[in-house]
């Protein structure tokens, strides 16, 4: 997030004058500044012992990095997608709803959902394993705009899909309408959503633990 110069200025300032980021903090505050612009202005400066206030390296984007977060958050996508199509149709398969008839013996669906997880899964792990042994060794990256603002954009997704998919849960229950194959469906798509929103979750406060805002 971009922050204020003049606010960055005071705080280089306070920290220079032997003023503890606490202490800064509330001043801050209470002076009516946002929380989010305190802790990023306080993140401007490495916590470590010198006589004057130490900048962080301002982390620079690469090309190289885009490419890699937009494919990481890309088969990411696809990964979930297919493997919850996977598994609806293992349920209509198991559990064929009476109304529609039997299930077709086409399984064309059941096929591309397995061929995408054979191919983007591999991928996923990798770029994962990549992109974390990056941040690892370089914890400026933390800092990307382009990781940050994906991973919110993901949070949003699975949040929205989650509300939704409660919705349906309690319409059916209300009308009466409850199946097994319902019930089945519907803990797979919050399962994956679930899984999806706690992992990346967890991802920003790591994020908010190493001061990265």
């Amino acid at each position: 997030m971009a922050v204020p110069e003049e606010l960055v200025a005071f705080v280089r300032d306070a920290l220079a004058h032997g003023q503890s980021r606490e202490a800064i903090g509330r001043a801050l505050v209470a002076a009516g500044w946002a929380d989010d612009q305190v802790r990023a202005a306080q993140a401007a400066f490495a916590p470590v012992e010198f006589p004057i206030p130490v900048p962080r390296p301002k982390v620079r984007l690469e090309a190289r990095d885009a490419f890699f977060y937009l494919l990481l958050f890309s088969t990411l996508f696809i990964v979930a997608f297919n493997f919850g199509a996977l598994v609806f149709d293992l349920i209509d398969r198991l559990l064929p709803d009476p109304a529609s008839g039997p299930v077709r013996a086409d399984a064309s669906g059941l096929r591309w959902s397995v061929s995408s997880l054979i191919v983007a899964l591999p991928v996923f792990l990798s770029l994962t394993r990549y992109v974390q042994r990056g941040l690892r060794l370089d914890p400026v990256k933390r800092t990307s705009a382009v990781r940050r603002w994906l991973t919110y954009l993901t949070l949003f997704i699975a949040a929205g899909v989650l509300i939704g998919d409660l919705m349906s849960l309690v319409y059916r229950v209300l009308g009466g309408e409850l199946t097994m194959r319902f019930v089945l469906k519907t803990l797979t798509v919050g399962g994956i959503a679930g899984v999806v929103f706690g992992h990346y979750l967890s991802d920003l406060r790591q994020d908010e633990t190493e001061g990265v805002r």
